[in-house]
């Protein structure tokens, strides 16, 4: 069995107890990129790790950014490298009224 692209991984820290995040954050995604998404795997790690990765690259990294991510600038990310001319409804209008350099 190959693997299906692209693959996105959460790697969340055990230790911590934060499988229910990795779980809520990978459902978020899932349900939002139904049909672009063609993987998603839970990574179990230690020592305060909570790191996005699609494809390898590390989208946010919770060490590096200092704290979880906001969901809408995750999917953000997500949607720039898997499907850039999506719309994301709510969410992006959502962010450019928040944002008045980026606003119409």
């Amino acid at each position: 069995m190959t693997a299906k692209e692209p693959r996105l991984e959460i790697e969340y820290c055990t230790q911590c107890r934060w499988l229910l995040r990795a779980g809520w954050t990978a459902q978020e995604l899932l349900t939002t990129f139904t049909t672009e998404l063609g993987e998603v795997a839970l990574i179990p790690g230690t020592g305060g790790v909570f790191d996005v990765r699609l494809d390898g690259e590390t989208l946010w990294s919770r060490k590096a950014q200092d704290g979880f991510p906001d969901l809408a600038a995750l999917k953000q990310l997500v949607r720039d490298r898997i499907a850039p001319d999506r719309d994301l409804g709510h969410t992006d209008r959502h962010r450019k009224a928040a944002d008045p350099a980026t606003a119409d």
